[in-house]
């Protein structure tokens, strides 16, 4: 005699499996920012400790002696790749929700150039923030003689070349995608500062790092968004796809 089947549960009154699969999507994608945007910065402070590419060549040779800055660049080093884990579930996470919220979002060409420019940001933050930082592991990990000022200011020049030329013009255009993904649902007022803000890493052409705190920036600005108002998603009801209509 076969079990009786038992019927699934209600669902609770008022709440749409849809809604709650996008509430938890936002809260995924707000929170891997969060975390991202936090340990961007840590890096990014820390891997600056180093001297600069104007330096003269008394600095690097301090750097390789009295090993406090020598140490802080290599705690940076290794706070890197877990920037870049949370930055890829912040990707995902917000992927998925923008596919949650418009289906059709999939057959679109900013849809994949939001993944690839994700991707590819990553890709150049850890082998840019490596070649241009490595030197430092070398007064922790072993006792070879320090190499030529020279040759530690070109690893830092090719380094820098990664992450402020390549990797930042990514990070743009990560922002234009997720922006033009969001679409309506993004206060107009605010996605004119995204595209702004995404224009000024295309153009910019310095290697200060403080240009870098503006992506992690918006990331912050975008992750509260999700958060708080989950954009396009109110009331349960994904937003009009033009293509679906």
């Amino acid at each position: 005699m076969p079990a009786p089947v038992r019927p699934d549960p209600p669902a609770a009154p008022g709440v749409r499996p849809d809604h709650a699969e996008a509430t938890a999507l936002a809260r995924a994608a707000g929170g891997s920012g969060i975390v991202f945007a936090a340990l961007f910065v840590v890096a990014l402070v820390l891997v600056s400790q180093g001297p600069g590419l104007d330096a003269p060549d008394d600095a690097y040779t301090a750097f390789f002696t009295t090993g406090r800055d020598s140490l802080l660049v290599s705690v940076g080093l290794y706070v890197v790749p877990f920037a870049g884990i949370a930055f890829l579930w912040h990707m995902v996470a917000t992927r998925t929700y923008l596919q949650v919220i418009a289906p059709r979002s999939w057959a679109r060409i900013p849809h994949w150039l939001h993944l690839a420019s994700g991707v590819v940001f990553v890709s150049l933050l850890f082998a840019g923030t490596a070649t241009a930082g490595g030197a430092a592991l070398l007064t922790r990990f072993s006792s070879a003689a320090p190499p030529p000022p020279d040759v530690v200011r070109t690893l830092m020049t090719v380094g820098f070349t990664m992450v402020f030329v390549y990797g930042v013009r990514a990070a743009g255009m990560f922002m234009i995608t997720t922006t033009s993904g969001l679409g309506r649902a993004l206060p107009r007022p605010l996605a004119v500062v995204f595209y702004l803000a995404a224009a000024f890493l295309l153009v910019s052409t310095t290697f200060h790092p403080s240009v870098l705190l503006v992506f992690p920036g918006w990331v912050l600005v975008l992750s509260v968004l999700l958060l708080v108002r989950r954009p396009g998603h109110e009331d349960g009801r994904p937003k009009e796809d033009p293509d679906e209509q």
